[in-house]
């Protein structure tokens, strides 16, 4: 089994509360780190396993061990029996360990039955600085992250990622409240992968699909929900320009991304004139994945202006700004990093990062231009 960098989090939350949620997309490994933290196993969508919970919830309430409930929204009437059994002990932690795929219908349960009594914990397909071989860092990209997809076996791809999306369109989307019938869940999202990294247009796609803005942006809110889509809002500046408004849409996984553009090998990939669409959101998804392995508090952004100014990722700290811009090339020019200088000088941006595939790192006073597992162990030193 590859070590998650996540499991450290996931016990420390587990020795600071009664009640940890760990929550990510269905096939990311969430049984797989739940089982080898131990305790007794049940998965909430076997109708056995309900069952044996429910006969064994005396004696499992009453007791120490850690209980680990898979899937835990399929069964709503589990919540009140969990806020039951923390607040009657309220001072022992680590007693349940709840995991979800689909994140509105686990936090709903959670807000309403556990607030203040569980914390939640995001769980990730594979990121770079997890993955054990050159080789599958070298297919992240192109296969994407998740254990079965291909970046570990790569003769899965893209059928592992297309059986994958069509079994969430036709069941698992629709199980957990989407009312869009599979076929049109499908074209929504093949039309989202051919605007990945751009400005969302939700009247657009709504003209596209026949239905209202406000129906496009309910089920996006469902593909984000399931960890499929991500939208990144825009950052907001008092800098007397008109700014953009609307979010950016990236897919979360880049495999699932090519598997719907049918791209077919990693070298057919870099033909494509999408192809910096995909590496910008490749990059954002492995920075933020990688803060959030150091447990750090921030709120991820983009920034562009009417005039062009553009930033691929603002992240706020709180008590700082950084400043990354995104390029698909390997000799990043002069012209590159003075341009992100004096958007990033915008928006008060004190730390800017020039990401590409340049093998050569040029690190200056606050800014760097660098290459991605550069600034992922960047990310680490400052934040773990």
């Amino acid at each position: 089994m590859i070590p998650r960098r996540i499991s450290r989090i996931v016990k420390q939350r587990l020795a600071a509360y009664p009640a940890v949620a760990v929550v990510g997309p269905r096939q990311c490994g969430k049984t797989t780190l739940a089982r080898a933290l131990g305790g007794e196993y049940f998965d909430l969508e076997q109708e056995a396993d309900r069952l044996r919970l429910d006969v064994a919830w005396p004696e499992l309430a009453a007791g120490r061990s850690l209980v680990v409930l898979d899937e835990a929204q399929a069964w709503p009437e589990v919540f009140p029996r969990l806020r039951g059994a923390v607040d009657q002990r309220r001072s022992l932690r680590g007693r349940f360990l709840l995991l979800g795929s689909v994140s509105p219908s686990l936090m709903t349960q959670v807000s309403e039955s556990l607030a203040g009594r569980l914390s939640v914990v995001e769980l990730t397909p594979f990121l770079w600085n997890e993955l054990p071989t050159q080789a599958s860092q070298k297919r992240l990209w192109w296969c994407g992250g998740y254990p079965d997809g291909g970046v570990l076996a790569p003769r899965r791809f893209p059928r592992w990622q297309l059986d994958y999306l069509n079994l969430l369109a036709q069941r698992d989307l629709p199980t957990w409240g989407l009312t869009a019938a599979p076929q049109l869940t499908d074209r929504l999202l093949r039309m989202l992968a051919a605007i990945h990294a751009q400005s969302l247009n939700a009247s657009q796609l709504g003209q596209s699909l026949g239905i209202s803005y406000h129906t496009v942006n309910g089920y996006l809110d469902y593909l984000a929900g399931a960890f499929l889509i991500r939208r990144l809002p825009p950052y907001f500046a008092n800098i007397g320009k008109r700014l953009v408004k609307s979010p950016k849409v990236y897919w979360r996984d880049s495999g699932l991304l090519h598997a719907l553009l049918n791209v077919q090998s990693a070298k057919e990939l870099l033909n494509q004139p999408w192809v910096g669409a995909s590496w910008e959101g490749f990059v954002v998804e492995q920075i933020l994945g990688v803060l959030g392995q150091c447990d750090c508090a921030f709120q991820p952004y983009y920034f562009r202006t009417s005039d062009q100014h553009e930033i691929d990722l603002v992240l706020d700290f709180g008590k700082s700004l950084w400043a990354i811009e995104i390029k698909l090339t390997s000799a990043p020019g002069a012209r590159d990093m003075e341009r992100l200088n004096r958007t990033a000088d915008l928006v008060g941006a004190k730390t800017r990062f020039l990401v590409s595939q340049t093998p050569t790192v040029v690190e200056g006073k606050n800014q760097a231009s660098c290459n991605l597992p550069w600034l992922i162990e960047r990310i680490e030193q400052e934040f773990a």
